[in-house]
């Protein structure tokens, strides 16, 4: 049984929404300093949509805000329209006008990607660790692009995406074979040291994995379960998504 800190589950993906963008904004109002470890997908779209709906109500300082992105694929240029850095700008840091020297995106076309992996890890250590990780997971029950079997103990690092992430995230590109092969992850070990983490997942296509993520053993044949390692995290779920949890599930939700 997962040992959750707080267990959400929620009829709709507004509401879910909602309340995650609840939880970043009052972390960001509570610490201004804060640490931020942010996650793309559509999955996230709605959050920070949400989010820059809430700031419009209240105003909010961002100007000693930090961020760190998950991910990036390599040999996408930041202005390719599915880098994940064109993504974090349109759905979010134009809106938010944070200072670009405290913004953190892994550089897919680093002269040196190994370098490039040691080095971020290193400014996330610098900065004292990650304050707050939003995740979002895969299919295949990766967090960030950490694979199944990838290491636990992993810091940021280049990873060859497996057939079914290329399969679930080609639907964003114009031709299936036009997804990259590889990327750049954070590593589960640099996700576990962040002091909070939210996990959120939304929609029929993560039931399956979700189920899986709540019966199974901590085991690195499925990334998402070091999280049950963690002290402080939380799983927000929309109906669907929690359509195959056992009752067992709800009666831990708070």
């Amino acid at each position: 049984m997962m040992m959750l800190t707080m267990y959400k589950i929620f009829e709709t993906v507004d509401e879910v929404s909602r309340y995650t963008a609840q939880r970043l904004l009052e972390k960001i109002q509570t610490a201004p300093k804060a640490v931020l470890g942010l996650a793309t997908g559509s999955t996230m779209e709605p959050v920070y949509a949400q989010l820059l709906d809430d700031m419009q109500h209240s105003p909010t300082d961002v100007s000693q805000l930090t961020t760190f992105n998950l991910d990036e694929y390599i040999g996408l240029s930041a202005e390719h329209p599915q880098s994940y850095n064109f993504y974090m700008y349109q759905h979010l840091f134009n809106h938010l006008h944070l200072p670009a020297a405290n913004v953190h995106l892994p550089d897919g076309l680093a002269h040196s990607i190994d370098q490039a992996c040691q080095a971020y890890s290193a400014a996330i250590q610098a900065m004292g660790g990650l304050d707050l990780q939003l995740l979002g997971i895969g299919s295949n029950g990766h967090i960030g692009f950490n694979e199944p079997h990838t290491c636990f103990n992993s810091r940021t690092h280049v990873v060859e995406l497996s057939e079914q992430t290329r399969i679930d995230n080609g639907r964003f590109f114009t031709n299936q074979n036009e997804t990259p092969t590889h990327a750049i992850t954070m590593g589960i070990l640099d996700i576990l040291e962040a002091k909070e983490i939210i996990l959120v997942a939304t929609g029929a296509n993560k039931t399956n994995i979700m189920a899986q993520l709540f019966e199974s053993a901590i085991d690195e044949s499925l990334p998402a379960s070091a999280l049950k390692q963690h002290p402080n995290l939380t799983i927000v779920m929309d109906r669907e998504a929690a359509a195959l949890l056992p009752k067992q599930a709800y009666k831990n939700a708070v």
